[in-house]
């Protein structure tokens, strides 16, 4: 079937609409570009599975001396830069950070966003009562994570999961940790679930950023550090999630 010169100008000027969609082409089977901006006790931990399971992995943080003595001996995958490099290198971004830090990153990172996957692994302190605080407990942290990151093909993944419960299932073959998910966009979720099993893990998808209440700070599935049916029970999903 042949397609016309009009029409095939159209397709391109769709793909232009949308650069950063393109690496994403072939991701269940390709290794991916990846940004982690905050490659803290969690981000690093994910960052650094994600880089034996054969990605690309660029690693931020505010000590940046630190990361590069913590990803020493992972190879050519895994590399150091600052928040900027790290957004701009990669086609899916992990944000680990304090949560009154995205509001700064949401403006300063603006272009870098715009159209990415960006796992949110972010969550409010304990018993803080900034504006901020108040505003994603009353909203929902998902759907105030969105505003903070606008124009992010954003997903709540690997926020309600302990680090140290990553790196205990990426070692066992079996009983792997549940890590919930929760997104909007239906492709941006499916590429944080192959990522969640890269990372060791089982994805236990829960539904829209609206759903990501059930597992924030106070939900059944915060921090459950179980597996993945024992989460679906918990959080009262079928075993098809």
């Amino acid at each position: 079937m042949s397609i016309s010169r009009r029409s095939a100008l159209g397709v391109l000027a769709g793909l232009a609409a949308f650069p950063a969609l393109l690496p994403l082409k072939g991701w269940a089977a390709e290794s991916l570009r990846i940004g982690v901006i905050g490659a803290g006790w969690l981000g690093g931990t994910v960052g650094r599975s994600w880089v034996r399971a054969g990605h690309e992995v660029m690693f931020s943080a505010r000590d940046l001396d630190k990361v590069r003595a913590d990803i020493a001996g992972l190879g050519a995958k895994a590399s150091v830069g600052s928040p900027q490099q790290a957004a701009a290198f990669g086609s899916v971004l992990l944000f680990a950070v304090p949560y009154d830090a995205l509001p700064d990153l949401g403006r300063d990172l603006a272009a870098s966003l715009r159209g990415k996957v960006v796992l949110d692994a972010c969550n409010p302190p304990p018993g803080s009562t900034t504006p901020l605080t108040r505003d994603a407990e009353e909203a929902g942290v998902g759907l105030m994570s969105a505003r903070l990151l606008p124009g992010a093909r954003l997903v709540r993944a690997f926020s309600a999961v302990d680090a140290t419960a990553i790196e205990s299932s990426a070692g066992r073959s079996s009983g792997k940790l549940g890590v919930p998910l929760a997104g909007d966009d239906d492709d941006a979720v499916q590429v944080a679930a192959r990522l969640v099993r890269d990372a060791g893990c089982e994805p236990v998808i829960v539904g829209d950023l609206k759903a990501a209440r059930s597992f924030q700070r106070g939900g059944p599935g915060f921090r459950a550090n179980t597996t993945a049916p024992e989460l679906r029970r918990r959080m009262g999903l079928s075993d098809r999630s």
